[in-house]
């Protein structure tokens, strides 16, 4: 009889995501960085339902691993921006972890206590307004790009016309993903388009969001 395998240990420092888009573009963004590979991207529940109510419901559990050093959480702020991160507060509260603020710094959030794991959480696009991963990718097309307003005009056209089938909230969606259609390979996924280069991997947003992890992960510079 074969022997059971075990499951793999969780690794001590862990990047929490809603879903696996989120992972790839995080993941495009350490290569391109050059980050070292001293922590995970995890999604909850990845082969079920993956997403924001799967990772808060994970927190608690997650935050109690025996092995853990540092966990940094990733989430929409969707619609609204303070609804989120008191969603987030409110679960590291019940942990235990103390001082969180009431509103996300602008350079995303990091909090070291003596007692519990390194904590950290940033909302996308830039932990000061609504919005989801794909606001953030689109800050990642480059300036003066040609293509984006030709992209914005349709989007707006077929909205007058009520051609539309995606609701408002997902609009960023069907700009970002309409945009990444008109490229020279039609199609790739985010992160794929960050490795390519399609997308810039060195503007602000992307420079303060590197920034925070590193931070978080207390990772040093390339050399």
């Amino acid at each position: 009889m074969p022997l059971s395998r075990k499951p793999p240990k969780p690794k001590p420092q862990q990047l929490l995501v809603e879903g696996k888009n989120d992972r790839h573009v995080i993941w495009a963004l350490c290569e391109q960085h050059k980050l070292p590979e001293t922590f995970s991207v995890e999604v909850p529940q990845e082969d079920e339902d993956p997403g924001i109510e799967a990772l808060l419901m994970s927190l608690p559990l997650k935050l109690k691993q025996e092995n853990l050093r540092t966990l940094g959480i990733v989430v929409d702020a969707d619609q609204d921006l303070l609804a989120r991160w008191q969603a987030v507060r409110d679960r590291l509260s019940a942990s235990g972890y103390k001082d969180i603020p009431k509103s996300p710094p602008a350079e995303g959030w990091i909090y070291a206590p003596p007692d519990l794991p390194r904590v950290g959480v940033w909302l996308m696009p830039d932990n000061q307004i609504p919005g989801i991963l794909e606001d953030f990718v689109a800050h990642l097309i480059p300036q003066n790009d040609a293509l984006r307003p030709k992209a914005e005009a349709i989007l707006q056209e077929i909205e007058q016309d009520c051609l539309n089938c995606y609701t408002l909230v997902h609009r960023p969606k069907a700009l970002i993903h309409s945009w990444l259609a008109w490229q020279q390979t039609p199609g790739m996924p985010m992160g794929q388009a960050i490795t390519a280069q399609v997308l810039r991997y060195d503007c602000a947003i992307a420079l303060i969001f590197v920034a925070w992890l590193k931070l978080l992960f207390e990772l040093p510079n390339p050399s």
